[in-house]
This record gives C-alpha cells, sequence and structure tokens, in this order.
C-alpha cells in the first residue's frame, strides 16, 4: 500500500531459500533470491507482476531459476568454456553488510548489495583477476599476441580474464589501478611517456617461463610508461625528460566508495 515505509527483509522462500523482499513507500516490490543473485518478483504498487517465473521453475540449486532476472556470468550461453551461463546464477550469493551509497536520493526507495565471493573452485574453472584498469578505454592499442595489430579499447575498463601484452598509443598522464582484493588504487602519474605496456603472461606461458612461478600470474599486474610508436630521437646537445610516479591509494572500490575518474582528474 503506497504510505508505507521502505523494508528490507530477509525471508525464507520456495523450498526454504533465502529471498530479500524489497518494498518502497508507494507500495511496489521486488523479490531477490540469494541463489544466483536472482530477482524472481516485481510487482507494481497494484500488485500488478511484472516479471514472468515459469510456473514450473525448480527452486532447487544447483539448476538455475527459469524466468525472471538471472545473471549469466563469466559468459552468454556456450559462448565460452564453462557451463551454459556460466557459474553465476547457481552459486549462493551474500549481502554485502558494508555497501557503497546509493548514487541517488534513497529516501523513498529500497535496494539490496549483493556479493559473490569467489572460491578456490571458481578460480580453477575459470581464473580471473581483481585487478581492473581506468584511464585506457577507448584507445587505439597494438596487440603483441596477434603480431602487433592495431585495434581500439572498446571495453569501459580493462579487466583480466586472459594473457595480455598490448600497447597502447597517446596515452593519458595518469592511469588508475584498481585492486579490488586488497582495497586499493595505484595511480601512475607520467610526463614524456605518451604510452603505455599492459602484459600479463597468463596460466599457459606463466608455465612456460623458467624464471616465472606457475601461479604468480595471479599476483602481478605489469603496467609500463613508454615511447614506442613514436621512439624519441636526440640530436647532439638536446634533452629529453621523462617522467614516472607511482602512488598508491587506499579504497575501498570494490564497493563503489572510490570513483576513479576523481582519481585521474584530481
Amino acid at each position: 500500500m503506497a504510505g508505507e515505509k521502505p523494508s528490507v527483509e530477509l525471508c525464507k522462500g520456495v523450498n526454504g531459500l533465502d529471498k530479500v523482499v524489497l518494498r518502497d513507500a508507494r507500495g511496489s516490490s521486488a523479490e531477490v533470491y540469494l541463489f544466483g543473485g536472482h530477482v524472481t518478483s516485481w510487482r507494481t504498487d497494484h500488485r500488478e507482476e511484472l516479471l514472468f517465473v515459469s510456473n514450473k521453475a525448480i527452486f532447487k540449486p544447483p539448476k538455475a531459476i527459469r524466468g525472471g532476472i538471472p545473471i549469466c556470468f563469466p559468459q552468454f550461453s556456450s559462448h565460452g568454456n564453462l557451463e551454459q551461463h556460466g557459474f553465476a546464477r547457481n552459486k549462493f550469493w551474500s549481502i554485502d553488510t558494508d555497501p557503497p551509497p546509493f548514487p541517488s536520493d534513497s529516501s523513498s526507495k529500497t535496494f539490496v548489495d549483493l556479493i559473490l565471493k569467489p572460491t578456490d573452485d571458481d578460480f580453477k574453472i575459470w581464473p580471473h583477476s581483481e585487478l581492473r584498469v581506468e584511464g585506457l578505454e577507448t584507445l587505439d592499442y597494438l596487440d603483441n599476441l596477434k603480431e602487433r595489430e592495431r585495434f581500439t579499447e572498446q571495453g569501459d575498463a580493462i579487466t583480466f580474464e586472459s594473457g595480455v601484452d598490448k600497447i597502447y598509443l597517446s596515452t593519458p598522464t595518469k592511469i588508475a589501478i584498481i585492486d579490488h582484493e586488497k582495497k586499493r588504487t595505484f595511480v601512475l602519474r607520467k610526463d614524456g611517456l605518451p604510452d603505455a605496456v599492459v602484459w600479463n603472461p597468463w596460466d599457459r606461458k606463466a608455465k612456460a617461463m623458467p624464471d616465472f612461478g606457475d601461479d604468480e600470474y595471479k599476483h602481478m599486474l605489469c603496467v609500463e610508461a613508454a615511447a614506442i610508436e613514436k621512439p624519441i630521437t636526440l640530436k647532439p646537445g638536446e634533452e629529453w625528460k621523462g617522467r614516472l610516479e607511482l602512488s598508491a591509494v587506499p579504497s575501498s572500490y570494490c564497493s563503489g566508495q572510490l570513483d576513479p575518474q576523481k582519481v585521474l582528474q584530481g
């Protein structure tokens, strides 16, 4: 009913599975199961259901819930080496007890922040990195893994799910390297070095390198300032100056509490 106070309630759903029921001040509501982080209901203030969930949906792990809003991650359908639509929809999520501030006026809104924490088994079937690099998006780069073919970066940020060896061209003077696991951000500031190298050998190449541990690729990322596309040429008596400054900023970006754009601009 309209006029209710916004509320978030953790309770039992079908087959005893935990779910979160959200109600806002206008009387509309939603239900999210912790299994799969799956939204199974969205009702208007007139109790009209807006989402489809099959009457034959099996609310029994590890079978994914049929209908609603699933999370297909880290792959869609069979476009990858993992199970259909990835594993996120078949895992139990948990409620974030220290959520980021809601990006708009939340006085009349209800929301819940869910986290899917990786396990050792997840790393075995889908090795990935807890790092992301910002400041290089939309830039051209040379891919050393593809005979230095030139591409344009498409992502909003650079994340790592496989080996990478790229030379980014005409990069900004500041690059942010966000470490989700350690809750810190490295800020790379540079002058006189227009390009940037990003490298991680990943599992297969790491095992082939005699001076590199098999699993050490999980604990490192190489980000270097460079002048590669247009080498620096000096005539007798000329000078060139290059500067690289690296600083670490404690943060909780994994909960969205650090805006990397402020780091890049500030």
